[in-house]
Formats: structure tokens, sequence, C-alpha cells
């Protein structure tokens, strides 16, 4: 088997990126951590940060670092964007200005820090980081000043999204992580709440819920806007911090909303394959008509090396003469010893898993 997996390892795939799509003149984009302000968004596409006007239409790459550019936060001026890059090894806070030019880089630890949002002010960046955390896995909340101090730690023993109250003297926050996200309608002891700081004294208000996921805090006058599935799918919920009281503001039927951010008079909502703005005032929303054209090398053919962790399952036949293997989504068979490696699938657009040979191979 070793043999097997080291001849497999040595080819090289011939990757049609998007090719399957090429029929659709206007194929949906993965469009990640959206933000907004007044009058642009802002998104990471592709690794690289891009901005457009809020009305939708051709995009243009405001990054383009070697490593990954994620998590963009619009100043409240809509000025400047803070966002988390990797552009020397290391995941640290950055910002640019919205207008485009050179990243500055404000956080230097070892470890990672993701940026959250800004101080109403628009003075300081919020991020959460582990770098001072004795558990590995526990985010503490941090605020870092423009002109480059050493970060400020905000005095709550752990934290994950977040989001300042108008005046600053609240924080609505996820205290804790979540270890896999992506478990749909999950209900086990990771479950997220919002809950609500006051920043004097540290006491704390929960968000009503009955062991939903609740993630993304965003505070708009007197409202903290959040997405949760507790009604299925989902969706954009509001909480009214006078009345206590917690309404759904979207119904969605589709695809769950991923991630969300606020400015004072509208939410981006990151779906797969789409940004959703909602009209806070109206309250309605719509798609977000967007394009890009881009040389994106990414997405061309082009040959990769598959390694060993890209091998996620693999059987071999009954006689012992090849064997299959499951990589990038692809089905291959491969000889023992001598002979051709075969792509059985040959479908980029879908992930096949698991294969197994029959009876008689």
């Amino acid at each position: 088997m070793r043999a097997l997996l080291a001849n497999f390892v040595l080819l090289t795939l011939y990757v049609a990126g998007l090719a399957c799509q090429a029929a659709d003149a206007d194929p949906p984009l993965l469009l990640r951590d959206p933000a907004i302000s007044r009058t642009q968004i802002v998104f990471n596409y592709g690794g690289d940060l891009w901005i457009a006007a809020r009305e939708g239409g051709e995009a243009r790459r405001l990054t383009a670092g070697a490593g990954s550019e994620t998590a963009p936060h619009f100043s409240p001026d809509g000025t400047l964007v803070a966002f988390t890059g990797d552009y020397q090894g290391n995941r640290d806070v950055y910002v640019v200005p919205a207008a485009g030019g050179e990243p500055r880089r404000l956080t230097y630890h070892p470890a990672e820090e993701l940026v959250r949002g800004w101080t109403p002010d628009g003075r300081q960046v919020l991020f959460s980081s582990t770098g001072n955390s004795h558990i590995h896995s526990v985010s503490q909340l941090y605020t870092v000043a423009l002109g480059g101090s050493l970060p400020v730690p905000l005095p709550l023993p752990s934290g994950e999204e977040a989001a300042f109250s108008p005046d600053g003297e609240h924080l609505a926050y996820v205290p804790y992580m979540q270890w896999q996200q992506a478990w749909k309608r999950y209900r086990g002891g990771q479950t997220t709440p919002v809950w609500i700081a006051n920043l004097k004294d540290s006491s704390v208000l929960k968000v009503p819920r009955s062991g939903s996921n609740d993630r993304y805090p965003m505070w708009v006058g007197g409202t903290v806007y959040f997405l949760s599935d507790r009604d299925g799918p989902v969706s954009l919920y509001g909480y009214e911090v006078k009345s206590g009281q917690v309404s759904r503001l979207l119904e969605n039927s589709g695809l769950d909303f991923k991630s969300a951010q606020a400015t004072q008079d509208a939410i981006i909502l990151e779906q797969p394959g789409a940004l959703i703005l909602y009209d806070i005032a109206s309250r309605r929303a719509h798609r977000v008509p967007l394009h890009i054209s881009a040389d994106l090398p990414s997405v061309l053919p082009h040959f990769v090396k598959v390694e060993p962790k890209a091998v996620q399952s693999f059987n071999l036949s009954p006689s012992g003469a090849r064997a299959v293997f499951e990589a990038w989504g692809e089905i291959f068979t491969v000889p023992a010893d001598k002979g051709d490696i075969r792509n059985l699938t040959r479908s980029p657009a879908v992930a096949d898993r698991t294969p197994a040979w029959s009876p008689d191979g």
C-alpha cells in the first residue's frame, strides 16, 4: 500500500478550475466575509479583498498579498478597512485605505489576530487573539490604536465576534468559539450565545435563546442584530435592548447565512453564492449584483501535485492489481506496479467521496 500511495502522490493533476461553469454567463461567486459602509461593500474573494459600490456592479481588487486577506471591517467613517492578513507568514491586524493603497500592520504577536470591528470613534481596531490565553482555544478581545500602540485587553475573560454599542460603553459579543461551525442545527454543549457586557463593571446580560447557535452580533441604535438558527436555516434576528424582545427580521428558506456586518442603515449578509443587502428602515432585502473581471491564476487550468494529505480514502481491488483513491474531490485508480493512473470521475464541480470496488473488480 505504501508503494501504491507513493506512486499516486507523484501524480500531477490538470485542474480545470471553473471550466464546468463556462456555459454560465453569470455564475455564482464565493464571496466571503462581506463588510458594508454607507457607500461601499468589501469582501474576500480568491484570498484577496475586493471593494465595490453598495449597489453592486464591477468590483476592484483592494489587496493582493501572497497570503490570504480576511475579516474586513470598514471604519465608522468608511475611509479605512481593517482586516486580518498573513503578508509576513503570520495572521495579524492590518488597515488599508478604502480608496486603495499600501496596507499598514498594527499587531506583531506570533499568535493569530482576527479583526472583529472598530471602536465607535474609529480610532482603534477591535480584534480577538489567543496570544495571552492559557487555553489555546479560548480567545480574548483587544483593541489596538491606529498609531501602533500595544494592544489593550477588554475587561472580559474571553470573546469571539463582537460589536460595540454606539456610546462605546457596552459590547455585544459571542463569549467562546465553536470548533465545528459548519455542523448544521448543532445543539450540543458548544452552541454559541450572544451576550451583552457592561464594560464598566464586566456584568453580562444574555440575549434570550433556547439552545440555538447565535453569532455575528451587530449593534445599530438600540438594537443588537445577529444571526441565529433558532427557527431552522440561519437567518437575521434583532434584539431590542430596552424591551428585551427578540424578533426574526428575515425569512430564509435557502442556504444558511454565513456571516453579517452592519452600518447605520443596512446589513450585508453572506449567503453561499451571493451577498444580500438588508435595509434596516424598510426591512427589505435584495441580492447585490456583483461582477469581477481580473487575472485570477487559480481558476486557469494548471498542474498541481497531489500531496499525501489530499488523499481522503482508499481501497484495494479484489485482485490487488490496482487501488482506488479519493483526492481533490475526484476518484482515481492507481496500478500496484506498472500502468496508468486513471481519473474515473472528472467532475470538478462536485466532490466525489468514499470509493469502493465491486466484488468482481
